[in-house]
């Protein structure tokens, strides 16, 4: 079916959406009419949508959307391209994972190479309806195509293990920490340490693997210890029977052991919790580069002046610049970094009773819903 027709069909159908209307509140699904994109959008049919700890902070801990609400919050998409407005109408028909960030592209922050700090940026489920729904409209600027997904249906995808659905992930679990260890140079010889092993940090261990570094992981969870000691992990602990310096003493031993450095170790906390972020100062050492991934709204204390006494360097890292995406994405197609085994599908229809299950840390996977 040629551009305008499929335009043409949009005008008469409507997508539907859960929205979010008040914190804490239950999710409400709302009707609405699938519109012709303007110039430089893409209406998109989701295939599946992550759940993340973004969300839950926006829906029960008061974190604010920047569009007001109500809003369908969500914003690891992907999809069918359906229509496109003028400019963009090569991308119909295409397979895509959506940027959980997309930044303008033209203005001096984004030529300048830091379009993870644009102001005019756009997050779904932030900045305009996110991907709890049958449809979302977003830039087709920045869109990730996935090669030969728009054939394979349900489907796995190249020499992977998931289909499109499951690959929604790459839009912030996979795509947030391979920038964050992009930004690191992480490669072989390198000692790195995830804290939280969750659907960021779980990425976060198997793409360290994959680039040739020595992974150790902490988390309170046994059952994901395990799980990824099968995926790159060589050493997972739980850091509660541990001090600090127990813990240092094991990290020596493992670079020893693996021909690690015992020095300049690269540490990324993903729990997004005070403890969390807590471990990852305590594990500060000579050169160490520490790059805050999680997010949460407590406060630590801490001596600043560790950071001149290692002469260490601590980074935060926000979402992932869009051309980024296509090298995260050949982890997953070529069989490098697993998902299947880090996610669970459930219908869009059960979001709220999804959202609360993960709040209450009741999955063992990260969540993805499917209309």
């Amino acid at each position: 079916m040629s551009g305008p027709a499929l335009l043409s069909k949009v005008r008469k159908d409507t997508g539907s959406r859960w929205m979010m209307r008040a914190v804490g509140a239950p999710l409400e699904r709302e009707e609405f009419p699938l519109v012709e994109p303007r110039p430089g959008e893409a209406l998109i049919e989701v295939a599946g949508c992550g759940v993340c700890h973004t969300d839950l902070g926006y829906l029960f801990d008061g974190v604010a959307t920047r569009a007001a609400l109500p809003l369908a919050l969500g914003h690891e998409i992907s999809g069918y391209v359906r229509a496109a407005g003028p400019g963009s109408e090569s991308w119909i028909g295409k397979a895509v994972v959506v940027p959980a960030v997309t930044p303008c592209g033209a203005c001096a922050v984004c030529r300048s190479g830091n379009g993870t700090i644009c102001a005019q940026q756009t997050m779904p489920g932030n900045d305009v309806h996110g991907g709890f729904a049958t449809h979302v409209t977003v830039p087709a600027r920045g869109l990730c195509e996935v090669p030969g997904a728009a054939e394979a249906g349900a489907r796995t995808l190249g020499r992977s293990d998931c289909t499109l659905a499951q690959l929604s992930v790459l839009a912030d679990a996979v795509s947030t920490p391979y920038q964050a260890l992009q930004r690191a140079q992480v490669g072989p010889g390198d000692l790195v340490i995830v804290i939280g092993l969750g659907g960021v940090g779980g990425f976060a261990t198997q793409i360290a693997s994959a680039r040739g570094a020595v992974v150790a992981g902490f988390d309170v969870a046994a059952a994901r210890l395990e799980l990824l000691s099968r995926h790159g992990l060589s050493l997972g602990l739980d850091p509660r029977a541990h001090t600090p310096k127990e813990l240092k003493a094991q990290l020596r031993a493992l670079a020893r052991e693996r021909g690690a450095r015992d020095v300049r170790w690269k540490i990324f906390e993903c729990s997004g919790t005070a403890a969390g972020q807590e471990l990852a100062w305590s594990l500060l050492g000579p050169g160490a580069y520490l790059s805050v991934v999680g997010f949460t709204l407590d406060k630590i204390q801490l001596r600043l002046s560790n950071l001149m006494a290692f002469d260490a360097h601590a980074a935060g890292n926000w979402g992932c610049l869009p051309e980024l995406y296509p090298a995260a994405l050949a982890l997953l197609l070529d069989g490098r970094v697993a998902v299947a085994p880090f996610v669970e599908i459930h219908p869009l229809e059960r979001a709220w009773e999804v959202l609360c299950a993960a709040r209450e840390h009741r999955l063992e996977r990260r969540a993805v819903l499917v209309p």
